[in-house]
C-alpha cells in the first residue's frame, strides 16, 4: 500500500482500522466478523458513524467528556490561532494561554492557588501522589507517604494510579501494586446492608467514620492523603449521603492529611457547580481535573494545590531537592489551555451551570418515573447531569441483575440511537449501573429522548 487513499472511501477507513487500530476497552475477536463502529462527525448532542447512523449521545464522548458538545468552531479556531503563534514549549516555562487559564480557573476555585499543566487524568492524580511522597520525605522523614483511597473510586489506569484503584476488575492482572496506597470504604449507602455495623440513620456519618478507622490502624503519622471523588463515576455513579463530606473533612484536619480531591469527571460543570466538591462546601488541599477542561478538543490535565502545598516545595533553596522535580512533556502543550479558555467561557456565556441543574433535576425525574415502572431499577441517583440507574433481580435482596442483561440495554439503546453507558469491567458482579452524562448543552427533548429510549430498553430487555 502507497499510503494514499480517497478520504471519502468509508470502506478503506474500516479495513485500515480492523487491521491497525486497537480499540479502548473493547474485545476484538468479533471485529474478525464485523466492522468497527467508526464515528465520523459530530454536531452539538448527536454523532454519526460510517454508516451515517445518527446518535444521541449521552454520554459526552463515550467517557463524560465533551462537556459543551460537538463542532465548537470557536475552541477549534482558538486552538489554530496559538498553534500558529507558539504550539509548544516546555513546563519549565510559561505561556500566554496558561498564565491566562489559570488565572481564570483559580477564580473558579476559592481557597486554591497553583495550577500544575499534564496531559490526562492518570497524571494529574500521579503528580499529586509524588508531591504527597516529596512531601513524605522533605518534612516527616518519609513516614507520612501513605495514600487513602475509596473502593469504587477509579483514579487513572497507570500503575501507580492502579494503586490507588478501588475498581478490582479494572486492576485485574495488572498487579503487583505500587505500596503504600490502602483502601477505605465505600459510601453507596444503597449498598448499606453490605457493610457490617452500618446504620439506616446517620449512614453518611458512619461510612466517613471508617476512613478514621482505618488511619487509626495504619498509625495517622503515616498517612499523607486521602483521595476520594466527589461523585463515584465509574464505580456506580454513587452521590455521598448526607454529612459524609463534612465529617471527611473534620477527619482530614484533626490527622493533618491532605485532601485531595479528583475532579476529573465531575471538573467543570458536571454536576452544575465548576467542582463537584464545591456542593459540599469542602476546601481540598489538592484538586486533579482533565475531560472536561476543554470537552477533548485538546488534551489538557491540571492539578491545583494550596498555596500551602505549593510553598512546602521552595522554603529551602539551598537544598538541591526542594522543589517539585517533575515534567509533563505534553503539560507544555499551548493547546490545551487555549481550548480551555474558551470552553470556560461557552459554559459561561450559555449559562450551561443553570442548565445542567434544570436538566439534570429532569433527568433524575424521569429515571425516577421508569423506576415506577420497571421493578429492574432498584435505585437512581446522581448529581446535575451525571445520574446513573442501578438495575437489580430483586428489589428486597438488592441482588444485581447479571452484567450480561444491562449491557444488553445498552445494546438496545444503540439500536435506537443513543448512546448511554454501564459500568464496565469495573466491579465484580457489580457492572449493573447504567451511567448517563449527556452534554451540559442538553435540552429537555434530548433527555426525554434519553430517558424514552431506556424505558423501550428495559422493556425489551426484561419484558
Amino acid at each position: 500500500m502507497d499510503g494514499t487513499f480517497n478520504e471519502n472511501d468509508i470502506s478503506h477507513i474500516v479495513s485500515a482500522d480492523k487491521a491497525h487500530v486497537w480499540h479502548h476497552l473493547s474485545q476484538h475477536k468479533p471485529y474478525e466478523t464485523t466492522d468497527p463502529r467508526i464515528i465520523v462527525e459530530g454536531k452539538g448532542m448527536r454523532v454519526w458513524d460510517q454508516r451515517g447512523k445518527e446518535h444521541l449521545d449521552a454520554v459526552s464522548g463515550g467517557v463524560w467528556t465533551v462537556n459543551v458538545g460537538y463542532g465548537r468552531e470557536s475552541i477549534a479556531n482558538a486552538v489554530r490561532d496559538q498553534l500558529i503563534k507558539l504550539n509548544y514549549f516546555a513546563g519549565s516555562a510559561g505561556s500566554i494561554p496558561g498564565a491566562i487559564f489559570s488565572e481564570k480557573l483559580i477564580d473558579k476555585m476559592p481557597g486554591m492557588s497553583r495550577v500544575y499543566f499534564c496531559n490526562s487524568g492518570s497524571e494529574a492524580n500521579e503528580k499529586a501522589f509524588k508531591m504527597v511522597r516529596q512531601i513524605a520525605h522533605a518534612k516527616f522523614g518519609g513516614k507520612k507517604h501513605k495514600v487513602l483511597y475509596r473502593d469504587r473510586d477509579y483514579h487513572g489506569t497507570t500503575i501507580g494510579c492502579l494503586s490507588a484503584g478501588g475498581q478490582d476488575e479494572r486492576n485485574a492482572q495488572y498487579g503487583p501494586f505500587a505500596p503504600g496506597f490502602v483502601r477505605v470504604p465505600h459510601c453507596l449507602e444503597y449498598r448499606r446492608h453490605e457493610q457490617d455495623g452500618a446504620p439506616v440513620e446517620n449512614y453518611g456519618v458512619w461510612a466517613a467514620d471508617q476512613i478514621e478507622k482505618v488511619i487509626l490502624a495504619e498509625g495517622p503519622d503515616t498517612v499523607g492523603a486521602l483521595c476520594l471523588e466527589p461523585v463515584t463515576a465509574g464505580g456506580g455513579v454513587i452521590t455521598p449521603p448526607q454529612g459524609y463530606w463534612e465529617r471527611v473533612q473534620e477527619i482530614c484536619r484533626k490527622y493533618d492529611i491532605l485532601l485531595h480531591i479528583d475532579e476529573v469527571v465531575c471538573g467543570l460543570g458536571r454536576t452544575g457547580t465548576w467542582f463537584g466538591y464545591q456542593n459540599y462546601g469542602i476546601q481540598p488541599d489538592m484538586v486533579t481535573m482533565a475531560k472536561g477542561v476543554a470537552s477533548g478538543y485538546a488534551a489538557i490535565a491540571c492539578l491545583v494545590t494550596t498555596e500551602e502545598v505549593f510553598d512546602k516545595f521552595k522554603d529551602n533553596a539551598d537544598d538541591p531537592l526542594n522543589y517539585f522535580r517533575d515534567i509533563s512533556t505534553f503539560g507544555g502543550c499551548t493547546a490545551g489551555p487555549a481550548a480551555a479558555i474558551e470552553n470556560m467561557r461557552i459554559i459561561e456565556d450559555e449559562k450551561l451551570l443553570d442548565n445542567t441543574l434544570a436538566m439534570g433535576a429532569r433527568m433524575m425525574d424521569n429515571l425516577a418515573a421508569l423506576m415506577d415502572k420497571h421493578k429492574v431499577i432498584g435505585d437512581v441517583r446522581g448529581k446535575g447531569l451525571f445520574c446513573g440507574a442501578e438495575l437489580v433481580a430483586d428489589r428486597e435482596s438488592r441482588e444485581p441483575v447479571n452484567e450480561k442483561l444491562a449491557a444488553a440495554v445498552v445494546a438496545d439503546c444503540m439500536a435506537q440511537g443513543v448512546v448511554i453507558g454501564v459500568t464496565n469491567r469495573s466491579l465484580p458482579g457489580k457492572n449493573n449501573t447504567l451511567c448517563f452524562s449527556p452534554a451540559l448543552i442538553a435540552t429537555a427533548d434530548d433527555i426525554d429522548h434519553i430517558t424514552d429510549a431506556v424505558d423501550g430498553a428495559l422493556g425489551r430487555v426484561f419484558g
